[in-house]
C-alpha cells in the first residue's frame, strides 16, 4: 500500500480576535473593586492636600486621612501581611526613634503638629514629607491588586484544610461505631482532595463524575503525582472499595486505620 502524498495545508491568516477574557470569581471582582475605590479615594485626598497650603483646611485632611487609613490597614493585612509593617511605618512614629528629621518624620508627626528643629533643618517642609509618605502608602496599596487571586487561594486552601481536618476527626470517631461508615467517609475525603488537586493544577478530566481511580490516573498522567504517590493512592482506593462495595468482606480495624492515616498523609503531602 502506498502512502497518500502529504498535501500542504493553506496557512490560515492570523486571527485578530482577542483572547477570551479571564473569568474572575465574584469575590475577587468585589475585592478588586473595593481596592480600586480605596486607591482612588487616597489619590484624590493626596491631590487635594498637595494643592492646598492653607492651614484652615488641614482638619479636612486629618479626618479624611484617618478614615482612609482605617480602611487601608485591614486590606494590607489581608493581602500582604509581609508588608504591613512597612505600610504602617509611613504613618506611625517609631517608639525607638532617637531623632526627628529626614527619614524619620512620618504622617503622624504632621497630625500632631510636630516638626524637626528649624536650626537643624531650615528647609524641612513637613507637607512635602507627609505627602511623600502618603504616596508611598498609595503605591504599596496599588501593588496589592497583583496579590488578590493568590491571597484568596491561600484563604480557600486554609478553609479547605480545616474542613478536611474536621471530616477526618469525625471519621475517626465514627470508626468506633462502624468501620464501613468510617471507610466510606474517608473515601469522600480522598475523592474531594484529589478533585481539588486536579482543579488547582488545571488537570482535564474525561468524566463528569470521576472516581478516585479516574482522578488518580489523570493526576499521574499530568505529572502532578509521581509513581510512589500514585501507587499509595491506588492502595487507599482499594481499601475504600472494601468498605463501600465488597459486602461479603468486612473491613478490618487495621485497614480502616490505615485508610484514615492515608487521608492525613494526603493532606500533608499532596498539594
Amino acid at each position: 500500500m502506498t502512502a497518500k502524498p502529504n498535501r500542504a495545508k493553506k496557512a490560515s491568516p492570523p486571527s485578530n480576535a482577542p483572547a477570551p477574557p479571564v473569568v474572575e470569581s465574584s469575590r475577587s471582582v468585589r475585592i478588586r473593586s473595593e481596592l480600586s475605590e480605596l486607591y482612588r479615594t487616597g489619590i484624590a485626598l493626596a491631590q487635594r492636600f498637595q494643592k492646598n497650603d492653607s492651614k484652615d483646611k488641614q482638619p479636612d485632611f486629618h479626618h479624611s486621612y484617618q478614615a482612609w487609613y482605617t480602611k487601608a490597614v485591614p486590606a494590607v493585612r489581608s493581602l500582604a501581611p509581609d508588608r504591613l509593617a512597612e505600610f504602617k511605618g509611613y504613618y506611625e512614629i517609631d517608639p525607638k526613634r532617637k531623632s526627628l528629621g529626614y527619614g524619620t518624620f512620618v504622617i503622624q508627626d504632621f497630625m500632631k503638629g510636630v516638626q524637626p528643629s528649624r536650626l537643624q533643618y531650615p528647609d524641612f517642609d513637613i507637607r512635602t514629607q507627609t505627602l511623600s509618605s502618603f504616596y508611598n502608602q498609595l503605591a504599596l496599596l496599588h501593588s496589592l491588586t497583583e496579590r488578590i487571586d493568590s491571597a484568596l487561594a491561600n484563604i480557600e486552601g486554609q478553609l479547605y484544610a480545616d474542613i478536611q481536618d474536621n471530616e477526618l476527626a469525625v471519621a475517626r470517631e465514627l470508626a468506633a461505631l462502624s468501620l464501613r461508615a468510617a471507610g466510606a467517609l474517608a473515601g469522600v475525603i480522598i475523592e474531594g482532595h484529589l478533585q481539588r488537586l486536579a482543579d488547582h493544577h488545571s488537570v482535564k478530566l474525561s468524566k463528569k463524575n470521576p472516581t478516585i481511580s479516574d482522578l488518580n490516573d489523570a493526576l499521574k498522567a499530568a505529572n502532578v503525582l509521581d509513581t510512589p504517590a500514585w501507587r499509595k493512592v491506588t492502595y487507599l482506593g482499594d481499601l475504600r472499595n472494601i468498605c463501600c462495595h465488597k459486602k461479603g468482606v468486612e473491613p478490618t480495624k487495621a485497614q480502616v486505620t490505615e485508610l484514615l492515616d492515608g487521608c492525613e498523609w494526603m493532606s500533608k503531602n499532596l498539594n
